[in-house]
């Protein structure tokens, strides 16, 4: 049931990093489910590095490193999977 857990979130943190970030992001909505994964993740472990992970009622400061960590990886991976699908593109038109 953890996996199932993780897509849910990943799908969310996703879906809200694309909605921050400014313009339009091409890509599909599987990638933004897995960077929202990575995002959650990230956001945990820097959380814990911090000392907010395990926190009494809500973990608001948990939650909000990991968005950050979500926007920061779906902006990144916007990028990187535009400049592998225009490579791919100018290849083939070659």
């Amino acid at each position: 049931m953890n996996w199932l857990w993780a897509i849910v979130v990943g799908l969310v943190l996703g879906v809200i990093a694309r909605a921050i970030l400014p313009g339009r992001q091409r890509i599909p909505l599987w990638l933004t489910t897995i960077y929202g994964i990575l995002g959650a993740i990230v956001g945990n472990a820097v959380a814990g590095w911090v000392g907010i992970r395990h926190t009494s009622g809500v973990d608001w400061g948990r939650h909000l490193l990991q968005l950050a960590g979500a926007v920061l990886i779906v902006a990144v991976g916007t990028r990187l999977y535009a400049a592998l699908r225009g490579g791919r593109r100018r290849r083939e038109r070659a």
